[in-house]
């Protein structure tokens, strides 16, 4: 805890600060500051140590520590009870037992590697240590069990958002410089997140329930950050921040600022219990909007322009004889005429 606190302490002062007001902020040794100020430069923190000034963090590397994450929280509850692994299986199954164990609303489950991560429709990944954001967060919403699909809508906007806000910032760059160019983040309905037509990330939701009841909602993150190369099955269809930007991203920071985009927002969800008050932004976001898409796994496959999504987070359609339609997205998979989008 006071290891999280320094970093914290660090960050937040212009300039040096001594290590004996450190020490007496939090009523430790001088001795015992020097250990964590030891530790946080052994991890990779640029911390520098003048005579008579004190300490000053001049730079931080892509750090993902438990005490890197809290030290740059700003959220109410998203992300405030953290479990990190530097290996798991998978952060889905981590949250689904926190939850069934009675770990509170908002706790997040971050990764270093997955082994046995889980997409749609069964399909698994594995995710390379030190290049990508695995992560799955706990939400206990007081909502019926047929609106719970509509948080994977509500996760792929803050997702696309906090991606966004997070590039917009000299924070994200391993360089620490500021940034040149931002790409083009938009949404493949329902929950990929898309750059230049390839998928960056996607998002995965499952539900624990009675028959009227939610016991609680795990709803699962994977982003491609630091790769540069990919398994030939989806190297055409895949891209990652590092190869869209050109620049190592540190992980850290974008995993907070998802958090902070994803509490606003279900909060906006909350107060209507659907997308309504958030259909604007996602729609606008939408890579599929306007165009024409593929439609299968209704028994048939037909060709259709997509409009937007409705309140409820399905997307709304038109068929080539002007019919227009709504598709649930748990029936059918859409994709472009022409590839992926």
């Amino acid at each position: 805890m006071m290891k999280t606190e320094i970093l914290k302490l660090l960050r937040e002062t212009d300039g040096y600060i001594s290590g004996q007001q450190i020490s007496e902020q939090f009523g430790v040794s001088r001795t015992a500051v020097w250990k964590v100020i030891r530790q946080l430069q052994d991890e990779g923190y640029r911390v520098e140590a003048v005579r008579n000034k004190g300490y000053h963090i001049a730079g931080s590397p892509d750090v993902m520590t438990k005490e890197e994450l809290d030290s740059l929280m700003k959220t109410c509850w998203a992300g405030r009870n953290i479990l990190y692994y530097d290996e798991t299986d998978s952060t889905n199954l981590r949250i689904r037992q926190a939850g069934e164990d009675g770990a509170p609303h908002g706790t997040l489950a971050v990764a270093d590697r997955q082994t046995a991560g889980r997409g749609r429709r069964g399909r698994t990944w594995e995710s390379p240590q030190g290049s990508s954001i695995s992560m799955s967060i706990l939400l206990r919403p007081q909502i019926a069990p047929n609106r719970a699909s509509m948080l994977t809508l509500v996760m792929a906007l803050s997702t696309a958002e906090g991606i966004r806000k997070c590039l917009e910032s000299a924070d994200a760059f391993q360089d620490g410089g500021v940034p040149e160019c931002i790409p083009d983040i938009q949404i493949k309905w329902p929950n990929d997140i898309i750059i230049d037509g390839k998928k960056l990330a996607g998002i995965l939701t499952e539900m624990s329930s009675q028959i009227d009841y939610i016991n609680h909602v795990t709803v699962g993150v994977g982003i491609n950050v630091n790769m540069t190369e990919f398994p030939s099955g989806i190297r055409e269809t895949a891209t990652s921040l590092r190869l869209e930007c050109g620049r190592r991203i540190r992980r850290a920071p974008l995993i907070a600022a998802v958090m902070e985009r994803l509490e606003e927002n279900y909060e906006v969800f909350l107060k209507t219990e659907d997308l309504s008050g958030l259909l604007e932004r996602y729609s606008a976001l939408l890579v599929n909007r306007g165009r024409d898409v593929l439609i299968a796994g209704t028994g048939e496959e037909y060709r259709a322009r997509a409009i937007g999504i409705d309140p409820t987070g399905e997307l709304v359609v038109r068929r080539e004889d002007g019919t227009v339609e709504k598709i649930y997205a748990g029936e059918v998979s859409v994709r472009g005429v022409y590839g992926y989008v």
